[in-house]
């Protein structure tokens, strides 16, 4: 497994309870998800409630602060069409990206 540390904003899915979650992060990806779904972040927190998370979609960032710029703005969206849209149309990603630049 790789250690190497990636810098960006993350969604995960589960299929258990058809929820996503939105993340940033600034280690590697795959442990980042491993801690999720293992409770590590504590019983309380949103991810403990189920622990078949997924990667949905990894959205890299220059620096740590654009990354919780781009989560920030897709959870002020409040809306599982606008998560879905952001794979499905990467024009969207790319905007997002531009909106965030200067953070």
């Amino acid at each position: 497994m790789s250690t190497e540390k990636e810098i960006g904003c993350y969604i995960l899915s589960s299929q258990k309870i058809n929820k996503y979650y939105i993340g940033a992060c600034q280690e590697n990806l795959n442990q980042r998800i491993q801690k999720h779904n293992t409770s590590f972040y504590g019983k309380k927190s949103y991810t403990s409630i189920t622990n078949d998370w997924t990667l949905y979609l990894f959205i890299p960032t220059k620096t740590y602060t654009q990354a919780i710029a781009i989560e920030q703005k897709i959870k002020a969206m409040k809306s599982r069409t606008y998560i879905q849209n952001l794979k499905k149309y990467p024009e969207m990603v790319e905007k997002l990206m531009l909106k965030t630049s200067s953070t």
